[in-house]
C-alpha cells in the first residue's frame, strides 16, 4: 500500500513539473537568423549623372533577424542588405561604380495555417538606405549620394513539407512602396552649392509609391541539412526607383541567393 500511495505522489509531481514547464514553453522566445550572398545582374540609371543606361554584375549581402515570442501572433524582424555593382554603358566607354546599405526593420502579424505547415504574415516596415553612384567619367559632380527613409507595407509566406525524408519549406517575402522621404539634388544644382553655398532647392524630397515606386521580392526554398543549419537558395529581385526634382534614378538588382539559416530558442523555466 505504501509503495502505491509513493508512485501515485510521484506520478502527480512528475505531471505537475510537466505542466509547469509546458507553461514556461510558452513564454519563450525563437530567434530564426540567416545568412547570405548573391550575385546577379545590376542596371542602373541616374540622370544627375548621365543619360545613359549603365548594366553590370553585382554582389549582394543580406541577414536576417526574425524575432518571435511563442504563443504570441506578432513578430519582429530586422534585415541588413548591401550591394555593391559595377556597370558599364552600352558602348563600354562609362562605367560607373554603384553601393549601398539598407536596414529594414519590421513588426508582423502572423497567421499559422493548415496544421502549421502555412505561416502568412503581414505588417509594415521602416526601410532606411544610405548609397552611392560614382561615375568614372564626369569631371564635375562625378557621384551622386542616395539617402532615403521609407514605410513599406510588408508581407511574407512560408510553406514548409517534408521531402525525400528532409524539411524543406519555400518563402516568399515582399516589400512594397507607400510613402517616405529622400535626399536629392535638383536638376542643375551641384553639390558645391548644397554643402558649401547652403543654397536649399527642395533637397529632401517627400515621396510616394507613385513619385518612388520601390519595390523588393525574395522567393527562396530551404531544407535542413543538419540539427542545427538549414540551406536556403533563391532570388532576390530589388527595383529601387525614383522621379524627384526632374531626375530620375533606377537600380534594378537581381541576384541569386545562397546561404544557411539556424534557429536559438530561448526558454524561461519559471511558471
Amino acid at each position: 500500500m505504501k509503495y502505491r500511495y509513493l508512485i501515485l505522489s510521484l506520478t502527480f509531481a512528475v505531471s505537475i513539473t510537466a505542466n509547469a514547464q509546458s507553461d514556461s514553453v510558452m513564454s519563450g522566445r525563437i530567434t530564426t537568423a540567416s545568412y547570405m550572398l548573391g550575385v546577379g545582374g545590376t542596371r542602373v540609371l541616374d540622370t544627375y549623372l548621365s543619360q545613359e543606361h549603365f548594366s553590370g554584375i553585382g554582389l549582394s549581402y543580406l541577414a536576417s533577424t526574425q524575432r518571435h515570442k511563442i504563443g504570441k501572433n506578432w513578430n519582429t524582424l530586422m534585415e541588413h542588405q548591401a550591394t555593391f555593382s559595377t556597370v558599364h554603358d552600352r558602348s563600354d566607354d562609362t562605367k560607373e561604380i554603384q553601393g549601398d546599405y539598407t536596414f529594414f526593420w519590421g513588426r508582423l502579424r502572423r497567421w499559422d495555417l493548415f496544421g502549421n505547415r502555412l505561416l502568412i504574415e503581414v505588417g509594415g516596415m521602416a526601410v532606411g538606405n544610405i548609397g552611392f553612384i560614382y561615375n568614372t567619367s564626369n569631371g564635375n559632380n562625378p557621384a551622386q549620394a542616395r539617402v532615403s527613409l521609407n514605410i513599406m507595407p510588408t508581407a511574407t509566406a512560408t510553406y514548409r513539407f517534408n521531402l525525400w525524408n528532409k524539411n524543406m519549406a519555400l518563402r516568399y517575402e515582399t516589400q512594397l512602396p507607400f510613402m517616405g522621404i529622400m535626399f536629392s539634388p535638383n536638376y542643375g544644382q551641384s553639390y558645391y552649392e548644397i554643402f558649401s553655398e547652403g543654397n536649399y532647392d527642395h533637397n529632401i524630397v517627400p515621396t510616394t509609391f507613385i513619385s518612388a515606386p520601390t519595390m523588393r521580392h525574395m522567393v527562396t526554398a530551404e531544407v535542413n541539412i543538419s540539427r542545427r543549419f538549414t540551406l536556403r537558395v533563391g532570388y532576390l529581385g530589388d527595383l529601387q526607383q525614383s522621379s524627384v526634382n526632374n531626375l530620375k534614378t533606377h537600380i534594378y538588382t537581381n541576384r541569386f541567393m545562397f546561404g544557411l539559416v539556424k534557429q536559438f530558442r530561448l526558454i524561461n523555466y519559471r511558471p
